[in-house]
């Protein structure tokens, strides 16, 4: 089946599997997210342990995700994966330090006579959720506004400054893509916690805090939006690449498909803050993650199709990347298509696993009369 397509067509299926994946992830950075009001939305130690069981249960699955995206992005796209995770090193190693620090935590807080303390793991759990997500977010960005690489015909790649990433926190469209993401995380983890949880206290101080997550986040969404509108992108030939001025306004009107999408991912968000806000709906964390997913596999849409570059370079527009110069070969390609097929599989297998464990909302005396408890 596969094997009859063109390399071109596989490209375009897996950065759409790439895409999907990413939007997975983001929908499931609402631990994250949660991690930064724990504080917050907890003021007694009874109320810290519910909200930490809660994400316990599914800070696991947010691992998972950020693997198999990096897993499909190196099996994909190997150039694209060498030249950012490994030009971009301080960044990246910064981002799985936050990754690990996390793991730690969830296993170690608990712990009698663990020697950090449990104030330290819960810090470390603030940073993951905060600095992490961010850099992440940053990261990402440079996908659009591009980084100091270039690369010979050897495809061997290097960076042309020593900041090895650094440089991209600089840039105010990256950090404005960071804290979209940040607060965008926030503000599904109040909708997951109104839930899942079975705390009055609880639920009340989230519907609080979604008010100001959710216009944090629509801020920097339409500064995202409206930038990615105005600025230029990295288009290509068979003759080479060229800057193009509101390359991916082109894109939007260019592929309707890509712009019902985002618009429909942007309502769906839109809608589950109105329903949990004006409504008292308890299931608005639903349409928040449908339209998460679908929002973000369309602004990584507007990446790979069309003749975009994947990751413009700003030292040699010629050792930019894109779909074709950076992927597998065809063999490669199509081989994992064929394992892609075991995705829905895996997602039904996810949801019966997340339908088990929330049969019932998480209440305080459970989790006391659980001593094994994150």
């Amino acid at each position: 089946m596969f094997e009859t397509l063109s390399l071109l067509t596989l490209q375009q299926y897996w950065w759409f599997i790439v895409a999907l994946l990413g939007g997975l992830f983001v929908f499931l950075m609402f631990v994250q997210g949660g991690q930064t009001l724990l504080n917050t939305l907890a003021k007694t130690e009874e109320e810290k342990n519910v909200i930490i069981a809660s994400l316990g249960r599914k800070w696991e699955l947010g691992f998972t995700s950020l693997v198999m995206f990096g897993g499909a992005l190196f099996a994909a796209f190997p150039l694209l994966y060498a030249v950012s995770f490994g030009g971009a090193y301080y960044v990246w190693m910064a981002i799985l330090f936050c990754f690990i620090i996390q793991a730690v935590s969830y296993e170690y807080r608990k712990k009698p006579n663990n020697f950090l303390g449990q104030k330290t793991y819960e810090w470390f759990l603030y940073i993951n959720g905060s600095v992490g997500i961010i850099l992440i977010g940053i990261a990402l960005a440079t996908f659009y506004t591009g980084a100091n690489f270039i690369k010979n015909d050897m495809n061997l790649s290097s960076w042309t400054n020593h900041t090895y990433g650094l440089e991209a926190v600089l840039n105010p469209f990256n950090v404005a893509f960071g804290l979209t993401i940040f607060f965008l995380a926030r503000s599904q983890a109040s909708l997951y916690f109104i839930n899942n949880i079975n705390e009055t206290t609880i639920v009340q101080r989230a519907r609080q805090q979604l008010k100001m997550d959710a216009l944090l986040f629509l801020t920097f969404f339409l500064v995202v939006v409206v930038t990615l509108c105005m600025i230029s992108g990295v288009s290509y030939t068979e003759t080479g690449f060229e800057i193009v001025n509101h390359k991916f306004l082109t894109n939007l009107i260019e592929t309707p498909i890509i712009l019902i999408s985002l618009l429909a991912g942007a309502f769906l968000v839109l809608y589950a803050f109105y329903s949990t806000l004006f409504n008292a709906s308890t299931k608005g964390i639903w349409f928040s993650g449908v339209g998460t997913v679908l929002t973000v596999v369309s602004l990584l849409s507007l990446l790979g199709f069309n003749q975009t570059t994947i990751y413009p370079s700003l030292s040699d527009i010629g050792s930019s990347l894109t779909i074709e110069n950076s992927s597998g070969s065809h063999y490669t390609l199509t081989a994992m298509s064929y394992v892609s097929l075991m995705v829905p599989f895996v997602l039904g297998y996810i949801y019966l696993v997340w339908k088990s464990m929330d049969k019932e909302k998480i209440t305080s005396e459970e989790v006391e009369s659980d001593h094994h408890h994150y």
